[in-house]
């Protein structure tokens, strides 16, 4: 009888400590904490990153899919109370615009040795996890039943048989079009500059919001000419819309570098600084491309995705990241008045 009492009381000293060790195993996992980022780039491209980042780490991650503009305009908003704590993706021009507005904690990762020179700022406002080139996106059966061609250049844009043959986003909303206006007016000069969009605005069917908009209403055939990132239209391409064709301005063109920043006053600023270190590994830059983001890469070690090299000889401006950004709330503003064009809301 006094056998069955302890083994009895065994089992049930077994199964507390069964339980507390469970109890403690989930407050640790809790302890891990969330994060929240805003991602300026591809959302398949996010969604992968927030699912792989949680699981490798343990750190319950959320993110919202914004344009540049977007992302930029509600942090504003958020000044005060910051719901995210990360930056993800998307021109630097925006991020350095927020710089400018306070709200970028610098942080320098112990990663970004890694990082190429030229593709990270040196007091640690933004890091870049990738490179675009920006082109135009035509749709090639649109082209040969209305006898065009495949626009080459700036100045192509403003021939007349390109009349409402163009959809572009517009720079107040995204960081695709905002570095189309920052690249023609470093390649004209300001005025200059201005002068051509007055002279281009009519030519734009449509503007949207978002900048990788313009590539797969190409692909659709929704648009005859768009003007976007060209690993944008190289995505659409793969992922079935043949039709696709893409050229780069002969002049020379902008082109982005995607980056990555903390935010200021934000929540779980060590989870952000740990998910910054994370995604400038060569490892992390290397999985875009299993989801169709076919951009150059900033880690030194990565590999480019074969399907960037069509485009690797693309003829580039020396495009001044720090200018564009300090530059842009004034040069979106003008865009805007001079054209007389407003930013889309959807």
């Amino acid at each position: 009888m006094l056998r069955k009492a302890l083994t009895v009381l065994s089992v049930f000293m077994l199964t507390v400590a069964s339980v507390f060790a469970a109890g403690s195993q989930e407050t640790a996992a809790a302890d891990k904490g969330k994060l929240v980022f805003y991602a300026g780039l591809q959302e398949d491209h996010a969604a992968m990153i927030a699912e792989e980042f949680e699981a490798e780490t343990g750190i319950k991650t959320d993110f919202v899919r914004m344009s540049s503009g977007e992302i930029l305009a509600r942090l504003k908003a958020e000044k005060d109370n910051m719901s995210a704590s990360v930056w993800y993706g998307g021109p630097v021009d925006g991020i350095v615009a927020a710089d400018q507005e306070g709200i970028i904690e610098k942080y320098i990762s112990p990663e970004a040795v890694n990082i190429k020179e030229g593709f990270k700022d040196p007091t640690g406002v933004w890091t870049g996890i990738y490179i675009g080139y920006l082109g135009f996106v035509g749709n090639q059966k649109m082209l040969a039943e209305k006898g065009l061609e495949m626009p080459q250049s700036w100045e192509d844009l403003l021939k007349p048989e390109y009349e409402q043959e163009i959809v572009v986003a517009h720079p107040g909303s995204s960081g695709t079009a905002y570095t189309m206006l920052a690249t023609v007016v470093q390649m004209l000069g300001e005025d200059q500059a201005i002068e051509y969009f007055k002279k281009f605005s009519p030519q734009v069917r449509q503007y949207t919001k978002s900048g990788t908009a313009p590539g797969r209403m190409a692909g659709l055939g929704e648009t005859t000419v768009g003007i976007t990132f060209l690993h944008d239209a190289i995505k659409y391409k793969k992922e079935g819309y043949s039709d696709i064709v893409i050229s780069a301005p002969v002049e020379g063109t902008g082109y982005e570098i995607g980056g990555v920043a903390l935010l200021k006053n934000s929540p779980d600023q060590d989870n952000g600084k740990i998910f910054i270190d994370w995604v400038l590994t060569k490892k992390v830059q290397e999985m875009g491309q299993t989801v169709g983001s076919f951009q150059f890469l900033t880690n030194k070690d990565a590999l480019p995705p074969e399907e960037a090299m069509p485009i690797k000889d693309t003829k580039l401006i020396d495009y001044d990241f720090q200018w564009a950004g300090e530059n842009k709330k004034r040069l979106v503003q003008r865009f805007s008045v001079e054209t007389n064009t407003t930013a889309p809301t959807e």
